[in-house]
């Protein structure tokens, strides 16, 4: 069959919610059933302290304000464009960091930190001038797409720095090419999910990369952090669909990515895909594309336990049956369903539920979901038809608000993810399930904990969890020190601190752990040859150095 309903939203988006996730229109309170079933997972909630409205939130005066900053804003607006060169209230505030649930929490307090200023460039040349600017005057620069980052990814740090400004790529946007004989497309940076999706339907084409962030994040954003979207079993990774970049960084720009396969030295886009903008600003993106499908299909499925239902989707990624989606939640997940939104997890019943669906031409899609069908059954699943899955589908973007609705109900809801082997799966999933419970408890909090599997390898997959709990007091250190014990345990069990979250400065001081110190002496040389000032970002990916500070408006040296 072809379903419409199924086709992910192209259009734009409306503004994101300055304190909280997407359109305000759509926010959404908490469904009767599952606030009745809150108190008998966690305990007795208590209600939070209101959070501060727009116009109460304090900010520390912009330091590009006043005589001393007027001189460094004049030269910005000279670049980009008085307009271009944001100093108020909310444009500050509205670039203040991300949008996981720690960072929910500080928008909710009166005093907030904020970049000094909100600057949006046009080109590649604005960008470059934009850079020298501030390793000449010691100003720190943050890359900022949608601001959907979940790991501290575009907090407003200078550092020690003279001042901080957000470099907001929104103006950067556009479908630039198109080569349908070749599947290529090229994409500025601040180009949004959906408005890339629309650009390319108007030509026949879809890129199909649709992560939870879809119809905010940008294209650049998607590169920066190593996205990976949930039709990753068909598509792969972002990361895999591109084939080319653009990079401005303070000492020179490159073009990179001249062919489909190359043994021309190492493969230098590799190096900027997942650079999170401390190694340059990725300005436009060469990607693989495909016509858009002819057909969506759909399936639901039961297994009766989670190791059943790991080891089917563990058939399916070796054998490629060709599924575009595969996703599996487990008996946790399955039950309250706050993945599932509510309905579909009545109609999955008990076990655990499963999600497939597939899209491609007619004849060739039917096939691969027979084919798949098969698999599935001799591995112990139960068809459940499309209803499930579709429903799924329509509603999976959709997630963050319900996070929003919990956090007003004063319960704490946040996520984190990692990969490993399929033969560590089932160990990894239970030590970090426990480490999570347990991290809680000493915080005095009950948790629920609920896992589901939404991207597979031949040789393992992803696992993505998603904590409920009823934490008290000072929720953002507690849940700092519950994750750091998590964090210890992943890695610890063989897992990655990430596997599409990315680094950011939440995740960097376990980066070396993963990578080794020798990785770490490598990264930090990249950046000292590309942005020796270190403005860049400050202490994403890397930690800061203080060698690459600057004082005084002089030129610095990396130490």
């Amino acid at each position: 069959m072809t379903d419409d309903t199924a086709v992910p939203e192209r259009e734009a988006s409306a503004p994101m919610r300055w304190n909280g996730w997407g359109d305000p229109a759509k926010a959404r309170s908490l469904p009767a059933a599952l606030r009745a079933l809150l108190p008998l997972k966690l305990g007795r909630i208590r209600p939070p302290e209101p959070a501060a409205a727009l116009e109460d939130v304090e900010l520390a005066p912009s330091a590009l304000e006043g005589a001393a900053g007027e001189a460094l804003r004049d030269e910005l607006a000279a670049i980009v464009g008085a307009t271009h060169v944001r100093t108020e209230r909310e444009a500050r505030i509205r670039h203040a960091g991300g949008k996981s649930t720690p960072d929910l929490l500080r928008r909710r307090a009166t005093r907030q930190d904020a970049p000094d200023a909100v600057v949006t460039p046009a080109s590649d040349a604005e960008v470059a001038a934009i850079l020298r600017l501030a390793a000449e005057h010691g100003i720190a620069v943050v890359p900022f797409g949608g601001g959907t980052t979940v790991v501290g990814g575009v907090d407003p740090i200078a550092g020690g720095r003279r001042a901080v400004i957000s470099l907001d790529l929104a103006r950067m946007s556009g479908l630039v090419s198109l080569d349908e004989l070749s599947g290529e497309a090229t994409l500025l940076a601040g180009t949004t999910g959906p408005d890339a999706e629309a650009a390319l339907a108007a030509r026949g084409f879809e890129l199909g990369h649709y992560p939870q962030s879809f119809l905010y994040a940008t294209i650049g954003g998607f590169a920066a952090t190593r996205s990976s979207g949930q039709s990753s079993a068909g598509h792969g990774r972002f990361d895999a669909m591109v084939t080319g970049l653009r990079v401005v960084t303070p000492t020179g720009e490159l073009d990179l990515g001249r062919a489909p396969g190359s043994a021309a030295g190492p493969d230098l886009v590799r190096l900027f895909l997942g650079s999170e903008g401390a190694l340059g600003v990725i300005t436009a993106v060469r990607v693989r594309v495909h016509p858009v499908p002819a057909v969506r299909l759909a399936d639901a499925w039961r297994f009766p336990d989670f190791a059943t239902g790991a080891d089917a989707l563990r058939r399916l990624a070796q054998l490629g049956t060709g599924a575009t989606v595969i996703r599996l939640s487990d008996e946790a997940e399955t039950s309250v369903s706050l993945a599932q939104h509510g309905k579909i997890g009545k109609a999955f019943g008990s076990g655990c539920s499963a999600v497939t669906l597939f899209e491609g031409e007619a004849e060739i899609t039917a096939e691969r979901r027979e084919r798949t069908a098969a698999v599935l059954t001799a591995a112990g699943g139960t068809r459940l038809g499309e209803q499930p899955a579709l429903e799924w589908e329509r509603g999976r973007f959709n997630a963050p608000y319900l996070r929003d609705a919990l956090l007003d109900a004063g319960v704490f809801l946040e996520t984190l993810e990692t990969a490993t082997t399929w033969s560590n799966l089932q160990a990894l999933k239970a030590a970090v399930t426990e480490a999570i419970t347990a991290g809680l408890a000493e915080e005095g909090a009950k948790s629920l904990v609920l896992c589901h599997i939404s991207h597979v390898y031949p040789t393992g997959a992803s696992l993505y969890f998603t904590i409920a709990a009823g934490l008290r007091g000072d929720q953002l250190a507690a849940w700092a020190r519950a994750k750091a014990s998590v964090n210890d345990v992943i890695l610890a069990h063989s897992g990655t601190i990430t596997h599409h979250h990315a680094i950011g400065r939440d995740h960097q001081p376990w980066l070396e752990r993963e990578i080794g110190e020798v990785g770490i002496r490598v990264l930090r040389a990249v950046k000292a040859e590309l942005d020796p000032a270190g403005i860049l970002n400050p202490g994403v990916l890397i930690a800061d150095s203080p060698g690459m500070l600057i004082a005084d408006g002089a030129a610095g040296q990396h130490g």
